[in-house]
């Protein structure tokens, strides 16, 4: 089915629990950039164009080992960015859904931004499946654990692509620190934390009844958020709803696609679940 937003409306109201994933495109209206779309990564970091770097070079373990001042002021830009980017009104419309569902709702999402948190989702209920900017881990993994990144606070030097605070130091070892993100060719990615997460996700689907997976922005590139999203919603019988300006395409007849970017799909959909609302604003 597609563009129906009285068929999502019909979902939504009758779903005991609401089950949020999210891919690039669900940030991307807040401001952030979309590393995946075409040019996305050079478009953001046209400095590493002139030098034919790619995301798949700057993001991953071994840029720490061969150009670890590249790396650091990587991550601390963006981390910078992420902390001062607003989150969008489309958050704040699913928490209103989420939370007056008798389970309530899981987040499962690919953004590494941290926004769900920010927006007040509680973290205990966000499983960031490749991990998140605003944690740190050991650069060797040397304990398999993480730790909260509130207390680094980058400087960063845009001119000379480098980080003129100090850098992340891990405090059991007393060597560097990296982000706790799933990068390209990462095998001491420590997952412990969000490994909890999954189990609670796990659990909490159990639990529901009428469940209603609605999907923002989740692309083919790397088809981790559309796979969960499918495979969940066919297991549960549930209802689902892809919000994708571009590859809004469902495998089966009765889950629903809107062809709409994600907080301009979140917002009429509101104003037709809520129209009292609306008629008071």
């Amino acid at each position: 089915m597609k563009n129906d937003l009285n068929y999502a409306v019909e979902l939504i109201r009758k779903a005991d629990g609401i089950l949020i994933t999210a891919g690039a495109g669900m940030s991307v209206d807040s401001g952030l950039p979309d590393f995946r779309s075409v040019g996305g990564f050079w478009n953001a970091y046209p400095m590493f164009k002139e030098h034919n770097i790619s995301f798949e070079d700057i993001a991953t373990p071994l840029a720490y080992k061969h150009n670890q001042e590249l790396a650091y002021w990587f991550y601390g830009h963006r981390l910078v960015q992420y902390r001062n980017t607003i989150p969008h009104e489309g958050y704040q419309i699913l928490k209103r859904w989420a939370e007056a569902k008798s389970h309530g709702y899981f987040v499962f999402t690919s953004n590494v931004d941290g926004h769900f948190q920010k927006a007040g989702f509680d973290d205990s209920h966000v499983y960031e499946v490749h991990g998140t900017l605003e944690r740190l881990q050991c650069v060797n993994n040397c304990r398999g654990l993480s730790w909260s990144a509130s207390s680094f606070q980058p400087v960063v030097d845009n001119e000379n692509l480098c980080l003129t605070s100090e850098k992340p130091h891990c405090p059991y070892c007393g060597g560097f620190a990296r982000q706790n993100v799933l990068m390209f060719n990462d095998w001491s990615y420590a997952s412990q934390y969000q490994d909890f997460k999954k189990v609670r996700l796990e659990s909490w689907l159990k639990e529901v009844q009428n469940l209603v997976v609605i999907e923002l922005g989740a692309g083919k590139a790397i088809p981790t958020v559309r796979r969960f999203s499918e495979r969940t919603a066919k297991a549960k019988k549930g209802g689902f709803i892809r919000i994708n300006p571009q590859d809004a395409g469902v495998p089966k007849m009765h889950f629903l696609s809107l062809e709409i970017k994600a907080l301009e799909a979140l917002k009429a959909i509101d104003r037709l679940l809520n129209p009292s609302q609306q008629a008071v604003e």
